[in-house]
C-alpha cells in the first residue's frame, strides 16, 4: 500500500514517528508545522490517547503510539503482498525488493545475492540500505524495507527470525602472515599484531572488547574504516582484521585472504539472522529472494 493511499492524519503521524520531529516531518512532507501538528492533534483526539510524548528532544512515541505505528506498518505490508499477488493472478509480477543489510555483509555477500538472484529474475529492482545493526532493525520495525540481514548474538522483540546460522568471528589474514598458517589461533595471539577493525557499536568489535577484558588483554588498533577498505588493508599484509567468513567468503575463495578460526568461545556465540517484521507475510517475490539468499548464506558459510 503507498502511503499516499492512507489518511492524511495516519500518513503524518507515519513521518513523525519516523523522524521524532514535527518539524522534520513538515520539511519531508512539504507542508506546514501547524498542518502536522492539527492532524496529529485531530488523531489523538479521535483516539482518546496521546501518542506521542513531547519531549525537549523531539517526539517519542508513547505505548499506545508504538501500538499503533506497528498495526499501520504491518498493514501496509501485508496489503502491498496482497497487490502483488493480485498482479500475479494478471500475470504481472511484483518488481521491488527492498533490503537492509550491515555493512560487512553489503560489499561481496549481498551484492553476490542480489546479482544472482536478478539473472533468474531480470526485472527486479533491488533497493539495498547499509547501516549499523541497529538501524537494520529500526527499518524493518518502520516498515521500510521487505528483509534485514545482519550478525546478532540475541533475538530482538518485534522482529521474526526467518533463518538463523552460526556466523563465528574468524580473524582474516593475508596468505604471507604468520598466523595464516595456523590451524586456529587464541585472542592472545591476535592482539600481538596490530588490527584494522570497524567502529565500535559492531558485534565484531563488541565481541573483541568482552572476550580482551575477560582475560586482561589489550589490542592495537591500526586502522578503522568501512568494511571494503579494512579488507584492502589486510590484503596488504601488515594487519589482521576479524569477520564472519560469509562475508569474506569471496575473497578468501580468490586466495586474496586466509580465514583462520580463533579458539575462545565467545567468538562462536554471533549468528547471521535473516530477518522480517513481525506479523508481515512477506510477499511472492521477497519470500523467493530470501530463500535465495538463505541457500547462499548456508553455501557460503561454509566454503573453505
Amino acid at each position: 500500500m503507498s502511503l499516499s493511499l492512507l489518511g492524511t492524519a495516519t500518513r503524518y503521524f507515519l513521518e513523525v514517528a519516523r523522524t521524532g520531529s514535527v518539524t522534520q516531518a513538515a520539511e519531508q512532507l512539504h507542508v506546514a508545522v501547524s498542518a502536522v501538528s492539527r492532524q496529529i492533534t485531530k488523531l489523538e483526539g479521535s483516539l482518546g490517547c496521546a501518542l506521542f510524548e513531547r519531549q525537549a528532544r523531539g517526539m517519542a512515541l508513547s505505548a499506545a503510539g508504538e501500538r499503533l505505528a506497528a498495526y499501520v506498518r504491518t498493514t501496509m505490508l501485508d496489503a502491498e503482498r496482497v497487490v502483488d499477488e493480485v498482479k500475479g493472478l494478471g500475470g504481472q509480477r511484483a518488481s521491488r525488493i527492498r533490503l537492509a543489510c550491515t555493512e560487512g555483509l553489503a560489499c561481496g555477500f549481498m551484492a553476490e545475492v542480489m546479482s544472482s538472484f536478478r539473472t533468474a529474475h531480470p526485472g527486479c529492482g533491488i533497493h539495498l540500505q547499509v547501516g549499523t545493526p541497529d538501524e537494520v532493525s529500526r527499518h524493518l520495525l518502520r516498515g521500510e524495507v521487505d528483509l534485514g540481514i545482519k550478525f546478532s548474538v540475541a533475538p530482538e522483540k518485534g522482529l521474526k527470525i526467518e533463518h538463523n546460522q552460526s556466523a563465528p568471528i574468524m580473524v582474516l589474514a593475508a596468505p604471507g602472515h604468520a598466523l595464516a598458517r595456523r590451524r586456529s589461533v587464541s585472542v592472545a595471539d591476535i592482539v600481538r599484531h596490530p588490527l584494522a577493525v570497524p567502529e565500535a557499536g559492531t558485534t565484531v568489535r563488541q565481541m573483541l572488547d568482552l572476550c580482551c577484558s575477560l582475560k586482561g588483554l589489550h589490542y592495537q588498533v591500526a586502522y578503522t574504516g568501512n568494511y571494503p577498505t579494512l579488507l584492502a588493508l589486510v590484503m596488504q599484509g601488515e594487519v589482521l582484521t576479524l569477520s564472519a567468513l560469509v562475508s569474506a567468503a569471496h575473497a578468501v575463495r580468490a586466495g586474496e585472504l586466509v580465514a583462520v578460526p580463533v579458539s575462545e568461545p565467545q567468538f562462536r556465540q554471533r549468528s547471521l539472522q535473516v530477518l522480517t517484521l513481525q506479523g508481515q507475510t512477506p510477499g511472492t517475490l521477497a519470500s523467493d529472494f530470501r530463500d535465495h539468499l538463505i541457500a547462499t548464506a548456508l553455501r557460503l558459510g561454509q566454503a573453505a
